[in-house]
């Protein structure tokens, strides 16, 4: 049979290019290629594949017509899929008969859109090969762009079927769900697709076909059931003014309700928008399936690298460093250096006198030596490091989803392999100063050298006046032997106290400097690394939040995912 093609204008208002190009859908897809690609090192190729697949379709269904819209017919083996589409068509255009599958290649049927589009892009995109289009004879202006699908039965006993079925379904704008009264509540259906489809009801009519064979008040009761069956697996129904599945009887063989069937097909593709919102529900589902990749439990976002997070890291590798010991080290030794700079010179005998008893007892001659030396340079303890890096790991991935704490594990890990050799390297590359002599220790010297010089001056005048020779004024040789006795560990005592603020203060330069030297060391080797993974996160996080929103904001609305949203915004890691 000779199909009859007639001309006609374009629809009003029809755009050339499809729906995936406008607004918040473009915003949306946009933000889905940047996270696919900001992910792709993070996260496995099969979790990302259907985000991939979904920008691909876009992409593929971008380049085509919006004019035409490809609605499927589906259904089970013995449905009146291939009637149903006949009636609509209004020609036998599909074979129908008793032999099961009686369908096993689809067949189009295109309402032609005019203004010059043809839909044969659209066909090759759908694969429907050139011996199986059709046009319609009956040109009903509100079925004008539609493309009309007879699917294969989705529960044929030919793999081959099944799998054109599954197909042709990820590629549809709209899809007529067929059932008939005997196996309206059918497993497969319901499991396998409905549910499946439930976030594409808007874009969905259900049709309970074969209506004749049942009495009239069992059509309603049917009807019902089917309601409760589709809103048991989460079909939303477009009743009340909602948006949502469409459900209706029917009978191709008698007609009833095919009408109503048309005008419903009429207004699902009259707005050229049913591509759209096939992809939006796409993106929405691919949102819901990554939600867990992207967006942990909890309704706040990550603290990530706080910096409470960071004083404890720093404070636990001055810990391993030693800071704090070496601090105190350093300004005993100050005060030990001015003991034996300002002290007394009795004091000093006495302190070698007891050095010399030591190294008789036994005691090491490094432990001795120890004692009058500056102390040595701090060892940097390695399991405190790890301890420190780990403790930062786990206070930085908290709240994450497990891919990204993963990472942000493998970063400090990575990090602290290096940072106990880079401390060491930098103790060695920056020693202690030399200790400071302030000047004021010379003339406590000077003094001390006075006094002791005054207490032999006294012990030898008072030998003199001893053995009877004469001497002038016998008080004074006294006077300067008392006056050097107690002088001399006066002076000694003036110059502790004096010496204790310069000695706290440069113990503390001391510990600030291998804390700086610590925290450098740290930032370079670790928290710099960790940063950039929470940066990475906070960057997907930000365009799954616009992809998962349905008007491509930055606020995911609840029924997008079922799990929780983290509305919160990041800080700055």
């Amino acid at each position: 049979m000779a199909d009859t093609h007639v001309d006609l204008p374009a629809a009003p208002g029809a755009s050339t290019r499809s729906a995936p190009g406008g607004g918040a859908l473009r915003v949306r897809l946009g933000a889905l290629r940047e996270l696919v690609g900001l992910s792709r090192t993070r996260l496995d190729d099969d979790v990302l594949a259907e985000a991939g697949r979904v920008l691909d379709e876009a992409a593929a269904r971008d380049r085509l017509p919006a004019v035409y819209t490809a609605v499927a017919i589906a259904g089970a083996t013995g449905s009146g899929k291939s009637t149903l589409f006949n009636a609509l068509a209004g020609a036998q255009l599909s074979e129908a008969g008793v032999r099961r599958p009686t369908t096993a290649t689809a067949v189009s049927c295109t309402w032609e859109a005019g203004g010059g589009q043809v839909p044969d892009g659209l066909l090759e995109r759908l694969g429907i090969p050139a011996r199986a289009r059709r046009r319609a004879h009956i040109m009903d202006h509100a079925l004008r762009g539609t493309i009309l699908l007879d699917l294969p039965d989705h529960d044929s006993v030919d793999t081959a079927h099944r799998e054109q079925v599954d197909r042709l379904l990820s590629l549809v704008d709209a899809v007529i769900w067929v059932v008939d009264p005997e196996k309206y509540a059918d497993a497969v259906l319901h499991e396998r697709y409905l549910r499946a489809f439930a976030g594409h009801a808007d874009v969905s009519l259900i049709v309970l076909n074969q209506a004749d064979r049942l009495p009239g008040e069992a059509v309603d009761a049917v009807l019902d059931d089917l309601r409760r069956l589709l809103d048991e697996r989460g079909v939303a129904l477009g009743e009340h003014g909602e948006p949502g599945a469409g459900v209706l009887a029917v009978s191709a063989l008698t007609g009833d309700g095919v009408a109503e069937l048309r005008q419903q097909i009429g207004e699902l593709v009259s707005a050229r928008t049913a591509a759209a919102r096939r992809l939006a529900a796409d993106v929405d589902g691919v949102a819901r399936r990554l939600g867990p990749v992207y967006v942990a439990d909890g309704a706040e976002a990550p603290a990530g690298l706080t910096e409470r997070a960071r004083e404890d890291f720093d404070d636990r590798l001055a810990a391993a460093l030693g800071a704090q010991a070496a601090g105190q080290a350093a300004e005993r030794g100050w005060l030990r250096r001015a003991d034996r700079a300002c002290g007394t010179p009795w004091g000093q005998v006495v302190r070698r006198l007891a050095a010399h008893r030591a190294e008789r007892r036994g005691e090491p001659p490094a432990l001795v030596a120890q004692r009058l030396r500056a102390p040595g340079p701090p060892v940097v303890a390695g399991a405190q490091v790890e301890q420190a890096v780990r403790q930062l790991a786990a206070d930085a991935s908290e709240g994450l989803p497990e891919p990204w704490a993963n990472a942000v594990r493998d970063a400090a890990r990575q990090g602290a392999k290096e940072l106990p050799g880079a401390l060491e390297s930098a103790l060695a590359e920056q020693p202690p100063g030399v200790l400071p002599r302030p000047r004021w220790w010379s003339a406590a010297g000077a003094g001390q050298a006075v006094l002791l010089a005054a207490q032999f001056l006294g012990i030898c005048w008072l030998l003199t006046a001893l053995v009877g020779q004469p001497v002038v004024g016998r008080w004074l040789p006294l006077a300067l032997l008392l006056g050097g006795s107690v002088g001399g560990p006066l002076l000694a005592w003036g110059c502790r106290v004096a010496a204790r603020g310069p000695a706290r203060a440069f113990g503390q330069q001391e510990e600030w400097r291998l804390r700086r030297l610590a925290a450098d060391r740290g930032h370079s080797h670790v928290l710099e690394p960790v940063a950039g993974e929470l940066m990475r996160y906070r960057e997907v996080r930000e365009r799954y939040v616009v992809a998962a929103s349905p008007t491509g904001d930055a606020e995911v609305s609840p029924n997008i995912t079922s799990c929780p949203h983290m509305t919160g915004r990041h800080r700055t890691p």
